[in-house]
Formats: structure tokens, sequence, C-alpha cells
């Protein structure tokens, strides 16, 4: 019999990390994987709502809630009645705390003010109570899906992207696009309803506060061995080992022009925005060169996580990199970038060097073309070096 404890000790705290994984992984099919500053806050929503439920059954059924009081370590001096009233006091407060989580989590500039902001809080009380069942039912969810993977042997991995408010479709073509130019055969469709349905429920009920973190629809790219959800913040990839690094690798490399933001810190964003610029402008190659001197000293003194810090060398790289492409009438870019396919030029001739309508007159000498393909070879090793560091987390010192 002495074994007994032990055993059931060690069963439950097995039992407490499958719980909290999927919980973890139940809030990801809900909302995405959101920014870091998000994170915490999310899950003790996500959790202060289970326990929300747990405590008005506790109240309402006090059969119930004797059996939860038994699993409550309570010391003797303290009377079992005071547990009650604070349990009857949790189950009154715990929603007003989750609502004004919420009210937290949106955009400094976005939150409600005066009788907004006490509705907004107020909405936690049915907020609570969709959440805490939507998280049980996507736990379920989500233990099925990984079952599946582990199955076929499948990886998960996300991508930030943080889309723009209109952008959603935006995105969605180009990264339809992208994958598609990466040889990823996939097919676009609505997300499963068992997905899809959950986060427009979250949205009527909550309103702007956490209604805002999820999507307003939910589209799937997918084929036999991958899977890609886009939420507003995530994109969440799920496929076999080969073709999700070549998903990953694409993105990383192609999706620097579409409507959204790889990072999530207001300043990485500035930058980001400060790109977007050099490559949507129209004036002269050199001046925009020139423009990168600016986002240099920025960079330099950037204080952000080193893997966002990551994100935007890569794009300033990008950026140069269709840009030189555009000037010399050489390799298009990404679908939007400088140089990109579909552009002025005559068919069957690489864009910027039909009728002398591209970036430079004339044929660009055979010098400046060798320059420009050694820069393009050196970008590209570090392109391979980042996505080899990403994929394979091993080779990092």
């Amino acid at each position: 019999m002495a074994i007994i404890g032990p055993l059931f000790a060690l069963v439950g705290r097995f039992a407490g990390k499958v719980l909290n994984a999927a919980l973890g992984w139940a809030t990801i099919l809900l909302f995405g994987k959101v920014p870091d500053s998000k994170q915490g806050v999310l899950l003790l929503v996500a959790l202060g709502s289970i326990a929300w439920v747990v405590l008005c059954v506790g109240v309402i059924v006090p059969d119930i809630g004797t059996t939860i009081l038994g699993f409550v370590p309570v010391p003797d001096f303290i009377d079992e009645n005071w547990v009650r009233l604070a349990m009857l006091a949790g189950a009154l407060l715990l929603p007003i705390a989750i609502g004004i989580a919420g009210v937290r989590m949106v955009r400094e500039e976005d939150r409600p003010t005066g009788r907004r902001l006490v509705v907004a809080v107020l909405r936690g009380y049915p907020f609570a109570f969709v959440l805490a069942l939507t998280i049980v039912l996507l736990a379920g969810v989500a233990l099925v899906r990984k079952g599946r993977s582990l199955s076929k042997h499948w990886e998960d991995a996300h991508v930030p992207v943080l889309v723009k408010p209109g952008g959603y479709d935006a995105v969605l073509d180009q990264l339809d696009d992208v994958l598609e130019k990466a040889g990823l055969d996939l097919q676009r469709r609505p997300a499963p309803r068992i997905l899809s349905l959950p986060p427009k429920l979250i949205d009527k009920v909550a309103g702007r506060s956490l209604g805002g973190l999820v999507p307003d629809r939910l589209m799937l790219l997918a084929s036999p061995t991958l899977e890609v959800l886009v939420y507003p913040s995530d994109v969440a990839i799920q496929g076999s080992k080969d073709e999700l690094a070549r998903a990953r690798a694409a993105i990383a490399d192609r999706l620097t022009h579409a409507p959204a933001y790889l990072t999530m810190t207001e300043e990485a964003e500035e930058l980001e925005d400060g790109l977007a610029a050099i490559s949507r402008s129209e004036a002269p190659p050199q001046e925009r060169l020139a423009a990168f001197d600016e986002i240099d000293q920025k960079l330099a003194t950037l204080t952000v996580p080193f893997d966002e810090w990551e994100t935007l060398y890569r794009q300033r790289l990008q950026v140069e990199r269709d840009l030189l492409a555009a000037a010399m009438g050489d390799a298009p870019g990404p679908p939007g970038a400088p140089g990109a396919s579909g552009t002025s030029g005559t068919p069957g001739t690489p864009a910027g060097r039909g009728g002398g309508n591209g970036a430079l007159e004339g044929e660009p000498s055979r010098e400046a073309q060798l320059v420009g393909l050694a820069w393009m070879a050196l970008l590209a090793v570090y392109g391979v070096s980042l996505v080899l560091d990403r994929i394979l987390p091993g080779r990092r010192s």
C-alpha cells in the first residue's frame, strides 16, 4: 500500500502537465500565438475563466462545493464558512478582473473610456463563461490534433505576423502565392467550423477587448502533408518536417512586402514602416539606397528581443536586395516588391528591361552584373544560414 501514494502523486503531476499543455494548445487554436507581452495575461484570463465557472458551480451546488473544498488544503484555524464566503466573493469579482485584463490588452489608443469602459469591464461576466466553455472544448480538439500530428510524424511551427487593419485578405493572397512559388500546392478553404465558430462567438461576447485578438474569419491553406492557419497575429504551420521547413523558409524570404508586421514591439514596427516606405518609394535608386543609413543607425541602437532584431535585419537586406535587383532590371522580387513579376515590360521580357522603361537606362555592363550576382550570392548565403539557425536550434552556440 505504501507505493500507492507516490504512484497517485506521479499520475497527478503527469495529468497536470497534460492539462496545462492542452489549455495552452487550446488558447493557440483560439487566438493563435499572440505577442509575448500578451501571452501571460491571456493565459491568466483563460485559467481565471475556468476557475470562475468552477467557483460558480461550487456556490450554486453545495455538494460540489464541499467536494471542491476537499481538494483545497485549508489550515485548521480557518473556518470552512469563511472559505465558502471567499468562493462566493471570487464568483462575484473574478469576472470583473477578467474584464479589466481584457481592456488592458487593447492598445492604449483603442481603449474605451467613460461609460464604454464600464460596459467593457462588465462584459467580463459573459466573456468568462463563454471563454471557459470554449477553452474546454478546444482543449479536446487540440489533443485530437496533436495525436493526429504524432501519428503522421508532423511538426508544428509559428511565424509571428501581425496583420494590419483591413489587410487579412491581402496577407492571405500573398501567403498563398509565396507558398505556391516555393513548390507547395495548397488549397485555400475556410477553417473547420470547430475552429472558426469559437472566435466568432468570443468576438460577439467580448466586444473590443479580447474580441480584437480573434479573427473575423479564419482561413486554412492545406494539402495532404501541410496545413497553414492564418490568424491576425500568427501563421500556424503544421506538417511534415521537409514541407514545414520549406514553408517557413519561403515565408521568411518572401512575405516582407505583405500588409503585416513581422515583429511585435512598437519600436520594431516603426522600423518596418520605414523599410516599407523605402520599398514603395518612387525616388531614384541612389536616393532610396541612401535612406538605409538612417535605418542602420536605428538598428545599431535598437533595444528589442534578439529574434525581432534578426527579423528586422533580414527585412533590411531583403528590401535592399530587391531594390538592387530592380535597378539592374534583373531577378523579380516578391509580390509587390520593386522589380516584381507582372509589372511593366514587354511579353517574355523581365520587367524593367522592355523599351528602356527600367529603373536604369540601357543594359547593365558585364562588370555590374558580376558585382550584382556576387552581392546576391552573399545575401543568399546569409539568408540560408538564418533559416538553418531557425530549423536547427542546435547550431546556435
